[in-house]
């Protein structure tokens, strides 16, 4: 089965736009597992645009499922994570001056430092993933870095499948090819295997019908979907979408 995490950054951006206490990260999470997601997504950026530290610290404590930090390979964020312990720690690329996270994480350019913060962290207790463009010799980095799992970017297939672009056909079966040939990759690694970044109620499903991908990662959608019919619903409408019984 297909297990959908639920990233909830987009809901502190919205309680960011006012610096005010609403709407709530913690009764965002709790509806999201009401609604049966089987984990709750945040990234804790350097620049703190939208999820706070606090705001990690009282998830942990909360979440029931599965509590997935996505974080910069930084000192700081390798400390922060080892201190509170989430239940993974996803590596993603980031830039200060990006709308949000435009691709994978280079592991083949940055391998010894990405060894070093996967061994701070799994000496820690904390299973960790790297957030990958799907390209083999990168799911092969992440094996030798120590990694527990790759979490596959689907940005790209997201952006063909975008109806106001009107991509050719050829050119999403390309890419969905690119990324089923990196997740049998990893599988023979005997990596976990993740995809998200993207991902909508529309196109998920050829992404979650792909062998051995095991879990979603999916924000932007849901929320946008939630502020219209509400949380439980809107993670529901995804479940639905994904259909989770391959």
């Amino acid at each position: 089965m297909v297990r959908l995490n639920v990233n909830i950054d987009h809901i502190a951006t919205l309680r960011q736009a006012r610096r005010t206490f609403e709407p709530s990260v913690v009764a965002a999470a709790v509806l999201a597992e009401l609604g049966g997601a089987n984990g709750i997504t945040i990234h804790l950026r350097g620049d703190r645009r939208h999820i706070q530290d606090e705001d990690l610290r009282t998830l942990r404590a909360v979440v029931k499922t599965h509590l997935n930090l996505e974080m910069a390979i930084t000192s700081e964020m390798v400390a922060i994570a080892s201190e509170v312990k989430p239940t993974c720690a996803t590596l993603v690329p980031e830039r200060a001056d990006e709308i949000t996270t435009e691709g994978g994480l280079d592991v083949v350019s940055h391998e010894e430092e990405i060894s070093r913060a996967i061994e701070k962290l799994t000496g820690a207790g904390v299973m960790v993933s790297i957030f990958l463009d799907p390209v083999p010799i990168q799911i092969e980095a992440a094996h030798r870095a120590g990694a527990h799992q790759v979490e596959i970017c689907t940005g790209r297939y997201s952006e063909l499948t975008d109806p106001t672009r009107g991509a050719e056909l050829g050119w999403v079966s390309q890419e969905l090819e690119r990324i089923n040939a990196s997740a049998r990759r990893a599988g023979e690694l005997k990596l976990h295997v993740a995809a998200g970044h993207g991902l909508t109620y529309r196109n998920v499903r050829a992404i979650a019908e792909i062998a051995p991908i095991e879990e979603l990662n999916i924000g932007h959608n849901i929320v946008a979907r939630a502020a219209l019919v509400g949380m439980e619903r809107a993670v529901g409408e995804m479940i639905e979408a994904i259909s989770l019984k391959r």
